[in-house]
């Protein structure tokens, strides 16, 4: 009853209050995603059209693109068309960020990312987009059978997030029944805390960075809290990569099934796992995978994930280079959505460590010769854009001379010839600003 109270009443109240339209979106999302994947390509290539429009009659960055190129909106009739149009980089935003503003644009917001690969990036946002945002999370929630005012546990470490915990913010959380838990403070004492507030909560769900989520998963189990049966439906994983321990390890804590989320302050919610096990895009969403040619890979090869979102129309994301990397899905998903998917997402370009040889190699193939090894708590790679690689090493009195040669054996041969690898054993890995905990960071680029 709750529940419905604040998915049917007290969160509308809230977004119209803001001006969001996200509660029609999510009516309309919720209807559209079972039309047939044509008619989806149909209906994305027909706000496109109109999108693409717009942009270069308001956006005086793109008024110019389209000038430039002699090109004009109104013949982007297909995605081949489309593509003649340049790719939209961060160092391009930054540097026109003016005029990337539409000349009709109204209640901007500025926002930034939280710099975890390098220099913050700022932007603007407009209702449209947040509207848009809300309600693709929301239709995403809604697919595992549980919705907003449900109780729910956030474990999240944005700067953003966390420096908005006004009365205003801590009431409306209080209301919805949503208790944030600061990622970026992942100390034992606090996890230990985090731990009993969860027992308290019995949370419905529960939200948070892949990385954190399994951390606390791991303590919890070192500490022998049994967390399985506190009746969470699902585990929400977001903001980085979910490697396949993780995924097991908070499943298995929790006793919920884990559903990834895709997705970037910049780039917007992409796309989410239905509990078939497919991450849908969703259809305001544009997505490419390009190739190292600029060109679109196939169903089953790895490309670079280029986003357009069509509902920035105040300040316009037109292929935008997410620096992320994924696969595309080549079969329909069970559960009868049309909408289109992916198979994987790999993680971000920077996850990927180059060899002497000019090969990128998955952060797995590194993850796999330090994990579960004895007296390893904590580890993280570092490559330098001289191909040099660093082994950050959190570990306890089982961490060996032979077990840290059989690491240090075992991540060479990964890399090949000519490698460099220096091991350092610290007391502790911090977070990125973002809050987040990365595996692998590469400074290279091949």
């Amino acid at each position: 009853m709750y529940t419905q109270l604040c998915s049917r009443v007290l969160f509308p109240l809230h977004e119209r209050l803001k001006g969001h339209s996200s509660v029609p979106l999510r009516r309309e999302l919720e209807r559209s995603q079972w039309l047939n994947p044509q008619a989806l390509a149909d209906l994305q290539l027909n706000r496109l059209a109109t999108f693409l429009r717009n942009a270069a009659q308001n956006v005086p960055y793109y008024a110019e693109q389209f000038a430039s190129l002699s090109l004009r909106a109104e013949d982007m009739r297909s995605l081949d068309d489309f593509r003649k149009l340049p790719l939209l980089t961060k160092p391009l935003i930054r540097e026109h960020s003016e005029q990337l503003k539409s000349k009709r644009a109204q209640r901007l917001v500025r926002y930034n990312t939280g710099g975890s690969s390098g220099e913050p990036l700022v932007f603007y946002m407009g209702m449209e987009r947040v509207s848009h945002d809300v309600a693709a999370k929301w239709r995403a929630t809604r697919w595992w059978g549980v919705d907003i005012g449900d109780p729910e546990i956030v474990l999240w470490g944005s700067p953003v997030e966390l420096g908005k915990q006004d009365r205003i913010k801590a009431w409306r959380d209080r209301l919805l029944r949503s208790h944030l838990l600061p990622a970026f403070a992942m100390s034992e004492a606090n996890m230990r805390e985090y731990l009993t507030r969860i027992t308290a909560t019995r949370p419905r769900m529960l939200f948070g960075y892949a990385s954190a989520l399994a951390l606390l998963a791991r303590f919890a189990e070192a500490e022998r809290r049994d967390l399985s049966r506190l009746g969470i439906k699902v585990a929400f994983a977001t903001g980085e990569t979910l490697y396949p321990d993780q995924r097991e390890v908070i499943g298995r804590v929790f006793g919920a099934p884990v559903a990834n989320g895709y997705g970037s302050r910049d780039a917007g919610f992409i796309a989410h796992q239905c509990p078939q096990g497919t991450l849908h895009l969703s259809e305001h969403i544009v997505v490419e995978l390009l190739g190292a040619d600029g060109g679109p890979v196939p169903p089953g090869q790895s490309g670079e994930i280029v986003t357009t979102h069509l509902a920035t129309g105040d300040f316009p994301f037109i292929r935008y280079r997410t620096g992320d990397m994924a696969v595309a899905a080549g079969q329909p998903c069970p559960c009868g959505r049309g909408l289109p998917a992916l198979a994987e997402v790999q993680g971000r370009t920077t996850d990927f460590i180059y060899t002497p040889s000019g090969l990128a190699m998955h952060a797995l193939a590194l993850i796999y010769e330090v994990r579960d090894k004895p007296g390893v708590k904590a580890f993280k790679f570092v490559q330098d854009a001289d191909l040099s690689l660093e082994l950050f090493l959190v570990c306890d009195s089982d961490l060996t001379a032979e077990v840290e040669q059989s690491i240090r054996a075992g991540v060479l041969r990964r890399v090949g010839d000519g490698a460099s690898l220096a091991i350092r054993r610290v007391s502790a890995i911090p977070p990125e600003k973002s809050g987040k905990y990365r595996y692998v960071v590469s400074r290279a680029r091949g």
